[in-house]
C-alpha cells in the first residue's frame, strides 16, 4: 500500500477562511480521485484564546482586533458568504452574531480524531456555528454534535472534565506556534511544506500533483 499524503490542517472553529480553504482543498481530492491517498489531521490553533465565556459581540470584536470598519465588515461577509455558497456551505451572518471562545470544541476534536471523525465534527461545528445560528461555546451545544455523528456525550464529557486534555492542546497548540505557524488556515503537507491562507483550488491541485509525481 502507497504511504499517504499526511495533511495537516492548523484551524480555528471560529475561522470562516478556514472553511473556504478546506472547502476547496476537499474538492480537489474528489476532482483528483486521492480520497484514499490523502490522511488529514485537525490541528488546533486558537484565534482569541483569551475570549471570555460570554464571547463578544463579532463587529465590536473585528473593530477591535483588526481596525475594520462596518462597512469593510460587511463586505467581508458578504465576500465569504457567495465563496462559501461557491462551496455548499452557508454562511449566515446575523446581527447581535457572537465570536466565542473554542478550547473546549478543540479538545473534542481531538477526542473525535481518536474515533476517525475528526472531520467530521469539525465541519459540524462550524456549520453549527456559522450556519445554524449556535453558540458552540457551550457544553450542551457541543455535546449535541457529538451525538449528531454517533459519538458517545459521555466520553466526550468526560474529556472535557480532564484537565490533562486540556493542557494536551495547549501543548499542541504550541508546538505548531514554535514552527512559526501564526494565522490560519495553515495546511502542512507531509511536514515539509506549508501553504498559509485560503488558496485558490489550482494551487492545492499544482502541490498535490507534485507530492504524488514525486511518489
Amino acid at each position: 500500500m502507497k504511504e499517504k499524503i499526511k495533511l495537516d490542517i492548523i484551524s480555528d472553529v471560529m475561522c470562516p477562511w478556514c472553511i473556504i480553504g478546506f472547502k476547496r482543498l476537499e474538492k480537489v481530492i474528489e476532482e483528483m480521485g486521492i480520497q484514499n491517498q490523502v490522511e488529514i489531521e485537525w490541528q488546533p490553533f486558537e484565534l482569541n484564546p483569551n475570549m471570555t465565556s460570554e464571547g463578544e459581540e463579532i463587529q465590536e470584536h473585528i473593530t477591535k482586533k483588526y481596525g475594520s470598519t462596518l462597512e469593510q465588515s460587511k463586505k467581508s461577509q458578504e465576500l465569504l458568504t457567495s465563496l462559501g455558497a461557491e462551496l455548499d456551505f452557508k454562511f449566515d451572518y446575523f446581527d447581535g452574531m457572537h465570536i466565542v471562545n473554542s478550547r473546549e470544541a478543540h479538545v473534542l476534536l481531538q477526542y473525535a480524531k481518536e474515533q476517525g471523525k475528526q472531520t467530521e465534527l469539525n465541519m459540524r461545528f462550524m456549520e453549527a456555528f456559522f450556519s445554524e445560528r449556535k453558540d458552540i461555546s457551550k457544553r450542551e451545544i457541543l455535546l449535541q454534535e457529538v451525538e449528531k455523528i454517533g459519538l458517545s456525550t459521555e466520553e466526550a464529557l468526560n474529556r472535557l472534565n480532564d484537565k490533562n486534555a486540556f493542557d494536551e492542546i495547549q501543548k499542541t497548540e504550541n508546538y505548531w506556534q514554535s514552527l512559526g505557524v501564526s494565522s490560519v488556515p495553515t495546511i502542512v503537507f507531509n511536514r515539509t511544506s506549508a501553504l498559509n491562507g485560503a488558496q485558490p483550488v489550482e494551487v492545492y491541485k499544482q502541490v498535490l500533483t507534485e507530492i504524488l509525481e514525486q511518489k
